[in-house]
């Protein structure tokens, strides 16, 4: 039941300006978004760090990462959809102090074991975080401005990954790896108050108007994300037995997950939204772009140092040129979909995009490093406009029961994206080059050139599929 202190629903200004409350629930939406970014990106930094103080290897430490983004992959969807039945500003408070709490036991762990148990509950609250932040947006902000609010959110994110590293550095230098973490609680404490203060209260409800909740399907949707997941993480180096056992299970669990999605009263998902081509477009090509984006991690690195020569720092500096083009062209992005519609804006998107992949296949071996950046500030703002504009399209009809699960839905789609990409590009680059360990320059730019060529194809395939759809959401 609504709490009689609890903030009301928003209601638009004057001339359909932004009102006071509306502009800090944004506030507090995008805090949550750059904290569960800097939560995936500042860790990274720390790995070296971290196996020298616990005495583990590499291969150990780099689970202090994959239990975050694995407990994030396969607990989004649930999440979406138990804000959906319990209410989305009230699990979204949850999940902030579930990730609050988990920061602070991360920056305390005796152990490594502990440290990595810490950061997979650090990862269900960014779960809840990531699948309600793009809902709350319906509930927060009036459709006119959808766009904008969205581009606003992708601008958090990329601030988060680019700070992430940089960030990570100096509390590293400063305070030693458990700062990496501790961080985190006061900002969490700082979001909860805030998102406690300013995002609309649940609509009230009686235990009998409640949705229930298909435990079943929740379970069985985790347990097939997880085999996938690791399938694409553990097996990206050496894809043997284990990698294909780990996609046989994956393949099994997700027949097993549609027969009982196909029999439950109350569906985790409900299969015939699928059968709605304009929602499969969507996801479908979220799920390519984002594998086109991942590749310019794989693939972007080794052609910096191995190809023109640079060193460690330079690369870094480089690679962020990425985030910090996507920082500057979010809301850019989003009041460009405000103004001229979501669907004209996803294909401006994804023109920009595919101009941006075939830019990285030619401009960095004629031009260098200004031909890298040059291609980059091409490709990113054409991913800001196409995420602003694709996440706009598909929540901006959705009924309220279900703007937790398709929120989850449509980032569980980037994020098997970005999964999937570091494996399939790295793939592509690999076998493109050759023997990656003794390539030479050549060879290196070589596996670029076809690397970015066969993403600029990714990305066409992506612009067909949202050509084909239907523009109705059921």
């Amino acid at each position: 039941m609504r709490n009689p202190t609890d903030p009301p629903a928003p209601s638009p200004g004057p001339d359909g300006a932004a009102t006071g409350r509306e502009r800090r629930a944004l506030v507090s939406l995008c805090l949550l978004t750059l904290l569960s970014s800097l939560g995936a990106s500042s860790a990274n930094v720390g790995l070296p760090t971290l196996a020298r103080s616990f005495g583990a290897s590499f291969q150990d430490v780099q689970w202090i990462v994959l239990a975050y983004l694995l407990a994030i992959t396969c607990l989004i969807v649930g999440a979406g959809r138990l804000g959906d039945r319990l209410g989305r500003r009230r699990l979204l408070l949850g999940g902030v102090a579930v990730f609050t709490a988990a920061s602070l036991l991360c920056g305390v762990a005796p152990t490594l074991g502990l440290l990595i148990a810490a950061r997979a509950v650090q990862g269900m609250g960014a779960a809840v975080m990531m699948a309600l932040t793009i809902a709350m947006i319906g509930d927060s902000v009036p459709k006119a401005r959808t766009g904008r609010a969205m581009g606003l959110l992708g601008t958090m994110s990329a601030i988060g990954t680019a700070l992430g590293p940089s960030a990570g550095g100096a509390l590293l230098a400063v305070a030693g790896w458990p700062a990496l973490f501790l961080v985190n609680a006061p900002l969490g404490v700082l979001a909860w108050v805030l998102a406690r203060g300013s995002l609309p209260a649940d609509q009230p409800r009686s235990p009998g108007q409640r949705p229930a909740f298909d435990v079943a399907g929740t379970l069985l949707l985790a347990l097939t994300l997880a085999a996938y997941a690791l399938a694409m993480t553990i097996g990206r180096t050496d894809f043997g037995s284990t990698g294909v056992g780990l996609l046989l299970a994956a393949a099994v669990g997700l027949g097993l997950f549609l027969r009982v999605e196909a029999r439950a009263k109350a569906p985790l998902v409900t299969l015939a939204l699928f059968r709605d081509r304009a929602f499969r477009a969507s996801l479908a090509a979220n799920a390519l772009v984002s594998t086109v984006m991942m590749a310019t991690l794989v693939v972007g690195p080794f052609f910096l140092s191995r190809s023109l020569g640079l060193s460690e720092a330079l690369v870094g500096l480089v690679l962020a040129s990425g985030p910090v083009a996507s920082a500057f062209s979010g809301v850019p992005a989003g009041r460009l979909v405000d103004r001229f519609g979501a669907d004209r804006m996803v294909s401006a998107g994804l023109v920009l995009a595919v101009v941006g992949a075939v830019a990285l296949a030619l401009l960095p071996g004629w031009l260098g490093v200004a031909g890298y950046v040059a291609a980059i500030a091409l490709l990113t703002p054409g991913y800001q406009l196409f995420q602003a504009a694709n996440n706009t399209a598909v929540m901006m009809d959705v009924p309220p029961d279900r703007r937790g699960v398709t929120s989850g839905l449509l980032t569980l789609s980037r994020n098997l994206g970005l999964v999937s990409g570091a494996s399939v590009m790295g793939a592509v680059f690999a076998l493109a080059t050759g023997d990656v360990a003794s390539a030479g320059p050549e060879a290196v730019a070589n596996g670029m050139r076809i690397s970015f060529l066969v993403a600029g194809g990714l990305v066409v395939l992506a612009w067909l599929c949202f050509s084909a759809k239907q523009r109705r959401i059921v």
